[in-house]
């Protein structure tokens, strides 16, 4: 809750990363309070009020979590309409013709976007923001477990990683 509380004011990309984490750790703590309670609440060092506060936030996360039968895959519908309205303002910058830095930073990562929903098998109904959320996600994944990434695919997060920043900047203007 503090981490996203911050993340959510700071970076938006990063906060939507950080929650598509928090939903998988609660998956892997099979939605049981207790359990997140004994192995990450209580990890805070924080007061007994603070980690009230957390453990109430992640109870309303596993509550929505449930609610939108997401337990076992899928996304919390706030954390979809952050993308929603991410892809909006993409969209919206894409039209402005005083946006040419963003537009040319976009034209440089749409071949990296390309194949990775080729790879992936993403479908029409993906947009580009969604899948660059989920290149950046899958990437962090796989140094979570320690796997090689090869230097293309390196090259290809950072072209993304660079967007989306960018991405995350202009909301953050727009605030």
């Amino acid at each position: 809750m503090l981490i996203a509380k911050q993340k959510k004011e700071e970076n938006i990309a990063e906060y939507v990363l950080y929650m598509w984490q928090i939903e998988d750790i609660i998956r892997a703590y099979c939605l049981d309070i207790d359990v997140i309670q004994k192995n990450i609440i209580e990890q805070f060092d924080s007061d007994e009020e603070t980690k009230k506060e957390i453990r109430e936030w992640y109870e309303e996360l596993i509550s929505m979590m449930r609610l939108e039968n997401i337990q076992e895959k899928g996304h919390l519908q706030i954390n979809k309409n952050i993308i929603s309205g991410l892809n909006d303002l993409h969209l919206e910058l894409l039209q402005d013709p005083k946006e040419i830095q963003y537009n040319a930073l976009f034209f440089k990562t749409i071949p990296f976007l390309v194949e990775f929903r080729n790879k992936t098998k993403a479908g029409a109904e993906t947009d580009d923001i969604e899948l660059a959320f989920n290149a950046l996600y899958g990437i962090l994944l796989l140094r979570l477990q320690k796997k090689e990434i090869s230097k293309e695919t390196m090259q290809a997060v950072e072209q993304i990683g660079k967007f989306l920043a960018t991405l995350a900047i202009k909301a953050c203007e727009i605030k």
